[in-house]
């Protein structure tokens, strides 16, 4: 689920779930504007499942949360 195999497709994975989120999430906005965005994705479809990607993407240190608002986080190289 985490990660595509045999019998899960990337696009379907929390890893390629992900990344269509991070593409939508080009300037900080609510949970609840991001979730009206992406809730008819094929890959997403459910708000348990929308709220496990970004936990998903939260440990990985891609998103953060302050201020009421979710953003990508930019690492500096």
């Amino acid at each position: 689920m985490i990660l595509p195999d045999k019998t899960i497709k990337l696009k379907y994975s929390f890893l390629g779930a992900g990344s269509r989120i991070l593409i939508e999430l080009e300037r900080p906005q609510t949970v609840s504007s991001l979730w009206e965005k992406v809730r008819n994705f094929d890959e997403i479809k459910t708000f348990d499942r929308y709220l496990l990607i970004l936990d998903f993407l939260y440990i990985l240190d891609l998103i953060d949360f302050r201020e009421g608002l979710l953003k990508k986080v930019r690492k500096d190289d």
